[in-house]
């Protein structure tokens, strides 16, 4: 079956609209076209389909081309194209992650998790700077109630051993008594001693805040996630006063019959839409993201990262339910006199129902990691192969991440799925394990017969069409990368490593490099070497450590 390598569609090149035209006419004119065109030393045949011209590149020089430019370019093979020359490098400011302190990380924190990191490997990739923040949850009156907690059922040794945990168990056992009259009003002095800077009571929820970090670093490490600054609400304490101010005096705040602070986003100014800014006992607003509820400190953090980073975009990566709360926040700030509030962007995903572990709902990101790692670990045992493996723990989290991480790419972001341990874990299909079994495969391959050399391979022996299809679809990945970095959509990567691992499957098949003459072998080796490369190289743009044996 022969697959033209490029095609023209002569509706696109012709003078009045395609509509006008029949579809007898336009292969009519397809033929003609492709009469008068000649072929040369890189075209070897032109043919006329329905409506379009194709071009078949001479097959030696598209194998000799794209072998050599993945060797070439190594890491960077379909960044360095000229489709990205245009493309000025900038400074990206990507916000992503964000758990409260005390509370579940919960799935949408994971999923966050992943979105952001993939989007800032694609863009370091790409040559521009990144920063990546993880904007914590580390203030206001749930950190009256965990103090006034930790003051009754806290442990010293539990916080430094396991913080995340044992902040979260007090959490839960003070919240049942959060309704008694005295707990309230113990947990209102403690946030008010916070918020007045009172010494002992800052050490203790410093104590709190720097623990939980250290211990969300080593989960992250896990995940292959790392962020350049932790911020977090309690930065913003100050700054926030000083937006408000900058509304007041912009004139821009106005106050409700009911004393609500609230800004005009309406066209007419007719309170239509409003974004609620200050309660009427004039404290700020808690970031309760999911209401209209703009705090002061959103907008002093954008303000606090322009002035820090100078970006040329920010990126906050939450979910959907989110998206009108983004919406309103780059309005006030646009109505604020930034005008960089248009280079700011809200990346939105849907909900992914029904994933549990064994210990029942989702509380911390490492049951998630935890139960990955037992569920592939169970699944490699029963094959054969396992044995051999040098450290089959680190080699079972890897590939269980990778299936994780492809269920979850696999479709738009902003669509909801329904979670199933079974599918993602499959070895076989369009999974993250077929994708790492293809790669550690291929590894071996090329550890059985020795490195291939690309100086001395005789292309002429690349022209089955299996070897063809792998080297077409090599040769597209540039294109792949485009989309991704146009919508920030890791899908369309996705779909074209389940679709190269399947290429390659199919080679290895029928284009045996052991028994072949010598240079038939190597001119083999050298493309699955290719295959394994970029193979490699999207996986890790998608946040997947590529595994070498399984």
């Amino acid at each position: 079956r022969h697959v033209a390598d490029f095609q023209l569609s002569i509706a696109s090149i012709t003078e009045n609209s395609s509509s006008d035209c029949s579809a007898q006419d336009l292969h009519l004119q397809a033929q003609q076209l492709a009469g008068r065109l000649k072929c040369d030393s890189v075209v070897s045949a032109i043919s006329a389909g329905p409506g379009t011209v194709n071009f078949t590149i001479n097959r030696e020089l598209l194998a000799k081309t794209v072998l050599q430019q993945v060797w070439k370019d190594g890491s960077e093979y379909g960044v360095k194209s000229e489709l990205f020359s245009a493309v000025p490098r900038q400074k990206a400011v990507i916000e992503f992650s964000s758990p409260n302190i005390a509370k579940k990380f919960h799935i949408g924190h994971l999923r966050s998790t992943i979105v952001g990191n993939f989007i800032a490997n694609l863009k370091v990739a790409l040559g521009h700077e990144v920063v990546r923040i993880n904007y914590l949850g580390d203030w206001g009156m749930q950190f009256g109630l965990l103090g006034v907690g930790f003051q009754s059922f806290g442990n010293k040794e539990k916080l430094k051993s396991s913080p995340l945990q044992h902040l979260f168990e007090v959490y839960v056992q003070i919240n049942k008594a959060a309704e008694d009259e005295n707990t309230k009003k113990l947990a209102k002095d403690f946030f008010r001693k916070l918020e007045e800077h009172d010494e002992q009571t800052l050490s203790i929820w410093k104590q709190f805040r720097d623990l939980s970090i250290e211990e969300y670093i080593r989960i992250y490490k896990r995940l292959g996630v790392h962020f350049d600054e932790y911020s977090g609400e309690s930065f913003y304490q100050e700054k926030a006063q000083e937006v408000l101010k900058m509304l007041e005096e912009k004139g821009l705040l106005q106050k409700t019959i009911k004393g609500t602070g609230v800004v005009d986003l309406s066209e007419k100014k007719d309170l239509s839409t409003v974004s609620t800014v200050m309660r009427s006992d004039g404290t700020s607003l808690y970031i309760t993201r999911q209401f209209l509820i703009i705090s002061f400190r959103d907008l002093a953090a954008a303000i606090d990262r322009m002035n820090k980073h100078s970006w040329d975009t920010m990126i906050y990566v939450t979910d959907k339910s989110q998206s009108n709360h983004f919406q309103h926040l780059f309005q006030i700030l646009k109505l604020m006199g930034y005008d960089w509030a248009e280079r700011c962007q809200h990346v939105p995903f849907g909900l992914v129902q029904g994933m549990k572990t064994r210990r029942g709902e989702v509380v911390f990101l490492e049951d998630v990691l935890n139960e990955v790692r037992t569920r592939m670990l169970q699944n490699m045992t029963s094959t054969k192969t396992t044995k051999e493996i040098q450290d089959p723990m680190e080699t079972a989290e890897k590939v269980g991440l990778a299936a994780l991480i492809i269920q979850d790419f696999r479709g738009l972001l902003s669509s909801d799925y329904q979670f199933s341990w079974d599918r993602a874990l499959q070895s076989r299909g369009d999974t993250g394990v077929f994708l790492q079994y293809t790669h550690a495969r291929l590894h071996s391959l090329e550890q059985m017969h020795g490195n291939a050399e690309l100086t001395d391979v005789n292309v002429a022996c690349l022209q089955e069409p299996d070897a063809i299809s792998v080297l077409q679809h090599l040769l597209r990945y540039d294109e792949v990368l485009y989309r991704s970095s146009q919508d920030l959509q890791p899908k369309h990567i996705v779909s074209y490593l389940l679709t190269l691992s399947h290429l390659a499957a199919v080679a290895h098949r029928t284009l045996p490099v052991k028994g072949s003459a010598p240079d038939v072998a190597q001119a083999r080796l050298c493309l699955f070497h290719a295959a394994r490369s970029v193979l490699a190289n999207g996986m890790k743009l998608l946040g997947i450590t590529p595994v070498t044996q399984m």
